[in-house]
């Protein structure tokens, strides 16, 4: 059981946690949520002791063992699988001393404890946690100095679920994970026999690995029972609540001020105020929850090319003469919206390399429009991003000629503020970072945008708001991500990419994500059968659905314009003057025939919205 009783703790005399108390008990897999800088990571160094609490107190059972992420693993010479071995030091310590001990007796007692910790099937245990992280059984062999950073971190992740701690603490796991490796440690968390404490943006895993969400807001900390989607439906309601009874506060605080400030000085009424003063000085304010800043993106519109925008022709691309990819036969236009599916080392960065421009097709013809502009975000370019020099700065050097405050207002779009402008960006936080990253890929209004892992380092709402930007953006996207709400809210089509080829997969991410856990496993001779998926309609046909289905919105958003003029039109007093009676008629007459022209439209608009999500579209 951890008890976190009555804490408090200030960073730089801003309270950060005041007076938090809450009760985790043993076994729970919990998720803490809350706005980046609330103090999440900041509880956990508390609950670690690094850091000394200003009041309470933080309790766990006297043998309780504590386990996190390292920073990086070092790059020895060590292989992988002994680095994840050493992370169990009792295992590792009995070991060593059974190849030295003498003692009859002892030896008996180190052998009794190390089949008590089942140290004889240690290695298959640590080999099938760095397979699902991504890492093959020749991989594992290999010294940690082989791989770079990012794959080493996925070794201490595999090295602290290994050495399974009895109080398991994960600081958004997520981020140097694949999609593969975040379905895997998804099911795995949600089998951990020990208490799992893991922050995370990851919608996904706070709604399938957790049971309890710990919401970190107002340097309060309070507990909801369930997944991220059953907190979100009760905060809401929390936060109605809240805002109704502080709305009638106010209102009575109104009354009373009011009766004190007309009567306070009339001796007949004297008394009568001065009970309202008491009354006044009594009532304690409530607080309206801290709501997130607006964490809006603005992606510049592109004009429109005649599709399609890129094809590729028989194609290969690949490293040093030897191809990853080949006989690539894709076609993209400007309203796609695809996700690239594959396990990791397939290719799929390399695939948005070539589409970028980055990689030259190897043999193959890639035909492009002549106008097309492509942005790019990929992790690195968050790393390359100068520490020593401001977001202005940055921008400042792709747009030298334009006034400061157009820069600003490019950066606003973004969400970075007038502070955070002229911050170093070696100062900002990470999702600061990413919001800076993309508003660099982004600035000449990209008709393509291919994005590999943006939310990593984004909170929720941040999310939320690339969802919504990605959604009124009318370019083509394409995406790699962990993130299976992202990519199901914004992806209309998936693309697999797998031993050396990529082909459009007919299935949707719920079934890819069975095929992933299944382990790409045949079924059963035992299985149903299942029936047939139906044909999805042919390109073409498709792209006239979806062309359809634009042209309609756009009548609606024509009509509806032209309503909203003339409704401002013959809301104007000036219009019903006796000399302007019969234009009146004919405007009003007008009205009707938008507002009949507008009805007609909707149907036809809902009509094709249909046949397009018949068709798989």
């Amino acid at each position: 059981m951890l008890h976190i009783d009555d804490i408090s703790y200030s960073v730089a005399g801003r309270p950060l946690i005041e007076h938090a108390s809450v009760s985790i008990p043993d076994g729970h897999k919990v998720g803490i949520v809350g706005r980046n800088g609330t103090g999440k990571t900041t509880l956990f160094r508390l609950i670690r002791g690094e850091l000394a609490l200003e009041t309470g107190q933080i309790s766990l059972p006297s043998r309780a063992r504590i386990g996190g992420v390292s920073q990086e693993v070092p790059g020895n010479s060590v292989s992988l699988i002994d680095t994840v071995l050493a992370a169990d030091t009792e295992r590792a310590a009995l070991l060593a001393e059974a190849d030295t001990a003498t003692d009859g007796a002892r030896i008996a007692e180190i052998q009794m404890r190390l089949a008590d910790i089942d140290a004889w099937s240690a290695e298959a245990r640590a080999a099938s946690i760095l397979k699902g992280l991504g890492f093959t059984d020749e991989e594992q062999a290999q010294p940690c100095s082989a791989f770079s950073g990012g794959w080493r971190m996925r070794v201490a992740l595999a090295a602290v679920l290994f050495s399974a701690p009895d109080l398991l603490l994960l600081d958004e796991p997520t981020n140097y994970l694949d999609l593969e490796g975040a379905l895997w440690l998804e099911t795995y968390l949600a089998r951990y026999p020990h208490t799992v404490l893991v922050i995370s943006h990851d919608r996904g895993l706070l709604n399938r690995a957790v049971g309890a969400i710990l919401h970190l807001e107002d340097r309060k900390l309070t507990l909801y029972q369930g997944g991220y989607d059953r907190f979100a439906e009760t905060r809401a309601a929390r936060l109605a609540a809240a805002e109704s009874e502080a709305k009638k506060q106010d209102a009575r605080r109104a009354h009373l001020q009011s009766y004190v400030d007309r009567f306070r000085y009339k001796a007949d009424k004297a008394k009568q105020a001065q009970a309202r003063i008491k009354a006044l000085a009594r009532m304690q304010p409530i607080t309206r929850p801290q709501e997130a800043a607006l964490r809006r993106f603005t992606f510049p519109e592109p004009e429109a090319l005649s599709p399609p925008i890129l094809r590729l022709d028989g194609a290969s691309v690949g490293y040093d003469g030897k191809a990853v990819l080949s006989r690539l036969d894709l076609r993209i236009d400007q309203d796609d919206r695809i996700a690239l599916l594959g396990r990791n080392g397939e290719g799929k960065s390399t695939l948005s390399k070539l589409l970028a421009g980055k990689l030259d097709p190897m043999s193959g013809q890639v035909h492009a429009s002549s106008k097309l502009r492509v942005g790019y975000f990929a992790q690195h370019q968050v790393e390359e991003l100068h520490l020593d020099e401001t977001p202005i700065d940055h921008i400042r050097r792709l747009r030298p000629t334009e006034p400061p405050a157009k820069l600003r207002a490019r950066l606003g779009g973004f969400g970075i503020g007038a502070e955070q402008a002229d911050t170093l960006v070696g100062k900002l936080s990470g999702g600061q970072k990413a919001r800076l990253s993309l508003m660099l890929a982004t600035i000449d209004a990209p008709h393509m945008l291919i994005l590999d892992e943006p939310t990593n380092h984004l909170d929720i709402e941040s999310r939320e708001a690339l969802v919504e930007a990605l959604t009124a953006y009318t370019g083509a996207v394409i995406l790699v991500s962990h993130d299976m709400h992202l990519l199901s809210l914004v992806a209309d089509r998936l693309w697999l990419v797998k031993n050396g080829h990529v082909a459009p997969y007919d299935g949707d991410l719920d079934s890819y994500r069975t095929m992933l856990l299944q382990g790409d496993a045949p079924p059963r001779p035992s299985d149903a059968p299942k029936p047939a998926a139906p044909k999805r309609p042919a390109r073409d046909a498709l792209l006239a659905l979806r062309a359809e289905v634009r042209k309609c919105e756009e009548r609606v958003e024509k009509l509806n314009d032209m309503r909203d003029r003339i409704a401002r039109k013959l809301a104007h007093p000036d219009m019903y003057h006796d000399t302007r009676i019969q234009e009146a008629a004919e405007w009003q007459k007008k009205y009707a025939e938008v507002i009949d022209g507008l009805e007609r439209a909707e149907t036809l608009w809902i009509a094709a919205l249909e046949r397009l999500e018949q068709a798989g579209g």
